[in-house]
């Protein structure tokens, strides 16, 4: 069997790599925010090229009881569920059936978003571009959920960026209007896993999250 070889070293390269394709983009007072926790290192080059404060996203997956990987939805700390009723059908499962897993995920984000406010106040995106960047694009539930809480906060625009995203997620996020726009430096028709595309694909700790936006926090405070 042909294994294909990792395109990315690790998340900073893909963010540098992603932050120099968006760069020649025009963008009206962007702000980038990592989809945690995987997310913020790729989202900290972006930021670095843009030359825009970061920030950080947090939604949660509601996984298949049997396969808690496979995404049949997804929250954020406040909001509604996000559920993807095709792989609802797929799973046979109903979406009152896991109330408990919502509330639990829901808590999670929120514990999440408690500790990261710590280090880094929210940064506003009213009237504001913003970029959504994440590690890579499967399912797209997540990702989803970020998305429409970012409308909440009436942003100028909002563009989902990945390294690597499924191309059929990618149409369907632009089509119903998630995105204003989804970038992808690839965009297989196939996507197996994120991680296949990276040669290191560690997890992403709290304390990494932490540190990344500590260190944007100082970058960007007057006096530096």
């Amino acid at each position: 069997m042909r294994v294909r070889r990792a395109v990315f070293a690790d998340r900073a390269e893909a963010g540098t790599r992603l932050g120099a394709d968006l760069r020649v983009r025009k963008w009206c007072d962007p702000v980038v925010l990592g989809l945690a926790r995987g997310g913020v290192p790729v989202a900290a080059g972006v930021a670095t090229a843009l030359h825009a404060p970061l920030d950080v996203a947090v939604a949660r997956k509601i996984g298949a009881p049997a396969q808690p990987e496979w995404g049949l939805g997804a929250v954020t700390a406040d909001g509604p569920v996000n559920w993807d009723p095709a792989s609802l059908r797929r799973a046979r499962v109903a979406a009152a059936d896991l109330a408990e897993a919502v509330a639990r995920e829901k808590e999670e984000a929120a514990r999440q978003l408690r500790r990261y406010r710590e280090v880094a106040a929210v940064v506003p995106v009213a009237d504001r571009d913003v970029v959504l960047v994440d590690d890579g694009l499967a399912t797209g539930v997540t990702a989803r959920a970020a998305l429409r809480r970012l409308r909440d906060d009436s942003p100028r625009s909002v563009v989902l960026a990945v390294p690597v995203g499924r191309a059929g997620t990618a149409d369907r996020l632009r089509a119903e209007g998630a995105a204003d726009d989804v970038v992808a430096l690839i965009a297989p028709a196939v996507l197996v896993a994120v991680s296949c595309w990276y040669r290191d694909f560690g997890q992403t700790p709290d304390a990494e999250v932490l540190a990344i936006l500590a260190a944007a926090r100082r970058a960007d405070s007057p006096g530096r």
